[in-house]
């Protein structure tokens, strides 16, 4: 799951957002469809049911089978069941190809470029604290050391300067302090979430998630949440953040305050390798 992504996102359009600030306004393009793509509408395409890829098929007016993962959806191609599968590139190098666990499928069309970012309650002074310790491990490489151990270094997004603004009052920051733990939702995704061979949670998510827990001197604990309720989970108080592999769409960043974006993907087409 840790093979490295340098050669399949070579191809990815790598796009740098204008920042104002660190504040986490919640503004950001949303996943724009990418050139020349020769996906067809006469496909069934397996698609993880609120997914950036479950939007796309909506929008090209294409046939969709429904699953609750972007695994499931691997899963449906292999059996025949589906034609194709639309998910993540970054899901696409880890999972699908030789050496990994669907070494029969492939990645043919790319269909957007987008961007992931960290979701946090509308108006919380966690998306402050989380992209101010985005521009550090930047600044300092663990960030570039966490992403190449899970082989997402060639997609990282540079990361403004920023601090930390506390809220003056009603603090998610100070809140977290005080239960002693950061809760964090999350869905079984390589190579961003994921578990290792003793049944903890890894990946280049989850390990920032633990950096980000650590500065606030919390523990944190992961919770596996179906994904097209993650906004409901996030506004129930249910979780303190989304922190997923989350492409930054219109109706992500309308409904969530949302961090500086971290890591460039694309949604990509996977069909049998022939």
């Amino acid at each position: 799951m840790r093979k490295k992504l340098a050669i399949v996102l070579s191809g990815v359009m790598l796009l740098s957002l204008a920042l104002t600030g660190c504040g986490g306004s919640g503004k950001s393009e949303k996943a724009t469809e990418a050139p020349a793509a020769e996906a067809s509408s006469d496909l069934v395409y397996a698609v993880e049911a609120g997914s950036a890829g479950a939007a796309v098929a909506e929008e090209k007016g294409f046939q969709v089978n429904e699953v609750a993962s972007q695994a499931d959806a691997l899963m449906e191609v292999q059996s025949g069941t589906s034609d194709a599968a639309i998910i993540d590139l970054l899901m696409a190098g880890a999972m699908i190809g030789e050496g990994t666990s669907y070494p029969n499928l492939t990645h043919t069309d790319e269909l957007t470029t987008e961007e992931y970012g960290v979701g946090c309650r509308k108006g919380s002074d966690l998306t402050s604290f989380i992209n101010s310790v985005l521009y550090n491990t930047y600044s300092d490489g663990t960030l570039t050391e966490v992403a190449t151990q899970y082989g997402v270094q060639e997609a990282l997004v540079e990361q403004p300067e920023c601090a930390y603004e506390p809220a003056a009052s009603d603090s998610d920051v100070e809140a977290i302090k005080a239960k002693g733990s950061l809760v964090v939702g999350i869905t079984d995704f390589a190579p961003m979430d994921y578990k290792d061979d003793k049944g903890e949670w890894i990946g280049f998510d989850a390990d920032m998630a633990k950096i980000v827990a650590e500065e606030l001197g919390v523990k944190v604990e992961f919770t596996e949440i179906d994904w097209d309720n993650k906004i409901m989970e996030l506004d129930s108080g249910n979780i303190d953040v989304v922190w997923n592999g989350m492409t930054l769409t219109d109706e992500v960043t309308s409904s969530m305050s949302c961090s500086n974006p971290y890591c460039n993907n694309a949604q990509v087409v996977v069909v049998p390798a022939e």
